[in-house]
């Protein structure tokens, strides 16, 4: 059996889909998996052995680019490269038009089925014309956990249960080298950093979380001018903080899945910790908790909700409780 996913994006999701990939090969241990994924995210998807040919799409990058050659020429490598194989099975569990279209255009072998969702969750962007490219549509409660979507869409495509804890499929930490420059010892990692600001916890939070945790190293990474800028801020007051350079998401995801403990608001390096099962606190304040937590492991907690954040007591308790299990 060959099978196509296509979940192009964000880094959360492209996260959050990856159990997929261990439920598909439980039940057809003989099937093979290949993934369209947008080319910011290749790497996270090459941490998982099991996924044999990765097809990068890079329609952000195109957009800013369409009257160069080079793009075109691009773009028309990605549908060859895309239209190389049939499939028995392809999977969209993203549901926007554009993975509407690239399904539409992947081959099926006579029989071959193309599934997605017939309806999206509480907030999400789903487009219901996806459903256009669709031979098959499953519905869903719109309260599922981003986690389950993938793993019941296929379950239900293949009729098998969902009933194992979600397996990532990826590495231990212990067998990936350290890069240069992270503590040696145990450190904590606050991913602080999002793209909306009403889903930040309180700089002065923070500060009083790493005061709590000293002598223990904080590192502090950052996306963009402004958050570097806040983190900046935020290690002028925690003792042993260290702002970290500017990282490639390979080196983010390292950083993570080092950690003794990390930390973070609603974002996906704070998910990307829970998945490599580090000691993790993830921290809501304006989105639901329901969708994205982190429920797979006694070592992941998850405090507040929309429009409740946790206060810095309860988040410096859950921390330290960790860290006393570690």
């Amino acid at each position: 059996m060959k099978i196509l996913l296509v979940r192009v994006s964000s880094l959360g999701d492209v996260l959050h889909n990856l159990p997929m990939v261990a439920d598909l090969l439980r039940h057809h241990p003989h099937a093979t998996i290949d993934w369209v994924v947008e080319e910011g995210y290749v790497s996270l998807v090459r941490l998982n052995p099991h996924v044999r040919k990765i097809i990068p799409f890079a329609l952000r990058r195109w957009r800013k680019g369409l009257g160069k050659p080079e793009t075109r020429a691009e773009m028309k490598a990605f549908w060859r490269s895309l239209r190389e194989e049939e499939y028995d099975l392809v999977f969209d569990t993203q549901g926007l038009l554009k993975t509407g279209v690239i399904m539409g255009a992947a081959r099926i072998k006579p029989g071959g089925r193309k599934v997605g969702l017939a309806n999206g969750s509480e907030g999400s962007g789903y487009e219901g014309i996806s459903r256009f490219f669709h031979t098959e549509s499953i519905p869903l409660d719109p309260r599922t956990h981003a986690v389950a979507r993938g793993r019941l869409v296929a379950g239900a495509a293949l009729g098998y249960a969902v009933d194992t804890p979600p397996d990532f499929g990826l590495p231990a930490p212990d067998t990936v080298p350290r890069p240069d420059g992270l503590p040696q010892e145990g450190y904590a990692v606050f991913f602080h950093g999002t793209a909306r600001d009403a889903k930040k916890w309180a700089p002065q939070n923070w500060i009083a979380l790493g005061n709590a945790l000293a002598p223990m190293p904080v590192l502090l990474p950052w996306g963009s001018e402004k958050e570097r800028q806040e983190a900046e801020a935020l290690a002028a007051g925690i003792p042993n903080a260290r702002v970290l350079p500017k990282l490639s998401m390979m080196d983010a995801v390292i950083v993570a899945q080092q950690a003794a403990l990390a930390i973070g608001v609603d974002t996906g390096l704070t998910h990307i910790a829970a998945a490599f099962y580090r000691p993790t606190v993830e921290i809501y304040a304006d989105s639901p908790k329901w969708k994205t937590e982190g429920n797979w492991s006694p070592r992941i907690v998850n405090l507040g909700e929309m429009g409740a954040p946790p206060s810095a007591d309860d988040v410096i308790a859950a921390a330290r409780g960790l860290l006393q299990t570690v």
